[in-house]
């Protein structure tokens, strides 16, 4: 893998995305292992992005550690680690393209669904329970491991809440960097955490940090109504962009 201009023209935008999106504006993260994948294949990019996404949930974590609904939390955990390990079974088997796909066609239609109704009546906001939470973890959990595109099914259990911006941000710093922790174990046992990844990961490690602590600021002062809107539109966009990615690699485009 050479560490040329190439190289870091894409990966270190695409670190800059998931940064920010990690800072609180959820899913625009999404849109960094495509980028990544211009100079590097997909499972490449998937290695050298998870101790990246570790060294960021650090600085979430912390800039939001008295920020997060513990019920949130305890809903969505054993579904998550079930999904784990799920995504980690079938990880030879599974299609990435199918998965991609199946999370851009729910992330399209959920944000679709929301901002076409918000113009009619406020909706009433939803609680955390059992039965959703698990079913949303399980697929933030399987989608995280095979793709790390657990984002848009987190947003879609959690967003109805109505949780203050903060708070939102936090619930999802929490739940992903226990996961990010939990997947470094898969990770290992596949092999894909090599020297040369990890040295990949190093390179790209301050601008990972630095656009981390950029999504804080900016999530801290964006007004409650604008910060939801941002993240319909980056969850509507993100959506469209999986759904074309999920239909050319299956070769459903022609």
């Amino acid at each position: 893998m050479p560490f040329d201009l190439l190289f870091f023209a894409a990966m270190v935008p695409a670190v800059i995305l998931t940064g920010l999106a990690k800072g609180g504006f959820s899913g625009i993260g999404l849109l960094s292992l495509p980028l990544m994948a211009l100079v590097v294949s997909p499972v490449t990019a998937a290695a050298i992005m998870l101790p990246l996404l570790i060294a960021q949930d650090v600085v979430s974590v912390w800039s939001y550690r008295r920020d997060f609904d513990r019920r949130n939390l305890a809903t969505l955990a054993p579904g998550a680690l079930l999904g784990i390990l799920v995504g980690y079974l079938l990880a030879a088997k599974v299609s990435d393209a199918a998965v991609v796909l199946a999370v851009g066609l729910i992330s399209v239609g959920f944000a679709l669904r929301r901002m076409l109704s918000d113009g009619r009546k406020p909706a009433v906001a939803t609680q955390a329970n059992w039965s959703a939470g698990s079913l949303w973890g399980f697929l933030c959990g399987f989608t995280s491991m095979v793709a790390h595109a657990g984002g848009p099914p987190f947003q879609i259990y959690v967003m109805p809440q109505k949780l203050k911006p903060a708070v939102f941000v936090g619930t999802g710093a929490v739940f992903f960097a226990a996961m990010n922790l939990v997947k470094l174990i898969p990770y290992l046992a596949l092999g894909q955490l090599n020297s040369q990844n990890l040295m990949a990961s190093a390179a790209l490690l301050p601008f990972a940090v630095a656009a981390t602590f950029a999504g804080v600021w900016l999530v801290r002062r964006v007004p409650a109504e604008r910060f939801y809107g941002i993240v319909y539109w980056l969850l509507l966009l993100v959506g469209g962009k999986l759904i074309f990615d999920g239909l050319r690699d299956l070769h459903l485009l022609g």
